[in-house]
């Protein structure tokens, strides 16, 4: 039997914020010279990526800025992957923890071939990611300063009778309110914050729908019942290739909608979801599903809620609303939320030919 790791170098690296260190080992577990500790710039990472030997299979822990150093490895020739923090939490427990050990442990797990690894997101689903979420962070923002204004005129014993306090005529009224001049230079500064915020938040918006014009799946969910622009946009982002998952189910497990499963011997228990995964994934799926209006989905949920409660109904149609999303975003469609269609009319069989009639028949 061929050894198909014979002659392959295996690098860990620990990646920090200031200063990285590197292990080098080969197929059967030696290391190949010194750790080497580096400062994380650009001449550093050259100089070390240059004394690699070719194609090295090189392990990075998912961590504080790892793009900038992925990308450079791969640029460069190296196999790259990435490893996933929950899976070498156990380092922690170690007695003796150090960078250098910490470095040969993801190296050691890479070469025996059990390293946790996670998903090295392309740059054009990384960039989009981070337009997805500076918009979500500008809108709770803007909330936030809404939620001061609302105390502001507590404080102050005003009430402005208007359903929208930030619409034309609450803007009107909470301009002629009488506010203390603390109040009101608190007030008048959180309404130019929350009006430039506006501007952003749409401009971001429209960026983001020009990214995705032309994405059928984004397209897609948005047949769903309670998936607008801006939730579909969260999941394409936060999902990227979903065909990296094989079925619905293992989606919703890495969107952490599944429940926590503890087994020893004859036990079992089930508790509850694990939210390891994408928090922007499970906030999009239930809030997509607290806001439809009409569908089989919401009617699974009023079910569900009846026997088992609020909480556990809502994750649950948040999975069904996931699984759809999987076939959208693979096909390009959702076959389950289609209109059906007329099928055409299916022909008539044609008539045999009558034979030769009898005399009899003929007069």
């Amino acid at each position: 039997m061929v050894d198909v790791t014979a002659g392959r170098e295996f690098v860990g690296i620990d990646l920090h914020r200031r200063r990285s260190v590197i292990v080098r080992m080969d197929a059967a577990g030696n290391w190949l010279g010194e750790p080497v500790r580096i400062s994380n710039d650009v001449e550093s990472w050259d100089r070390v990526i240059a004394s690699l030997g070719p194609a090295p299979e090189v392990v990075v822990e998912a961590t504080y800025g790892w793009y900038r150093y992925v990308d450079r490895l791969r640029a460069a020739g190296a196999r790259v992957h990435l490893a996933h923090p929950l899976g070498v939490k156990g380092f922690a427990y170690r007695r003796v923890k150090n960078d250098v050990l910490d470095a040969a442990g993801l190296a050691d797990l890479l070469r025996m071939g059990r390293l946790p690894q996670a998903w090295i997101a392309p740059p054009q689903t990384r960039e989009l990611r981070e337009l997805v979420r500076y918009r979500h962070k500008l809108v709770g923002d803007r909330s936030r300063w809404k939620a001061q204004v609302h105390a502001a005129l507590a404080k102050c014993a005003v009430l402005v009778p208007v359903s929208d306090l930030f619409g034309i005529e609450g803007r009107a009224r909470l301009a002629q309110a009488e506010l203390g001049e603390a109040y009101r230079v608190r007030v008048d500064s959180l309404l130019g914050l929350i009006d430039y915020v506006d501007v952003e938040i749409d401009r971001i918006a429209a960026l983001v729908a020009d990214r995705l014009k032309d994405h059928r799946g984004y397209a897609a969910i948005q047949t769903l019942p309670g998936v607008g622009p801006v939730l579909a946009a969260v999941l394409v982002a936060e999902i990227g290739d979903v065909t990296r998952f094989g079925s619905p189910a293992q989606l919703c497990s890495w969107a952490g909608l599944t429940p926590r499963h503890y087994e020893s011997d004859t036990t079992v228990h089930r508790g509850h979801i694990t939210k390891q995964g994408s928090p922007f994934v499970r906030w999009a799926a239930i809030e997509a599903v607290q806001r439809a209006s009409t569908d089989k989905i919401k009617s699974d949920r009023a079910r569900i809620e009846a026997r088992r409660g609020g909480n556990i109904a809502k994750v649950a149609a948040a999975r069904k609303l996931l699984t759809l999303v999987f076939y959208g975003l693979r096909d390009g469609r959702i076959r389950a939320t289609a209109k059906p269609t007329n099928p055409p009319p299916e022909p008539q069989p044609e008539r045999a030919p009558a034979g030769p009639q009898p005399a009899s028949a003929r007069s």
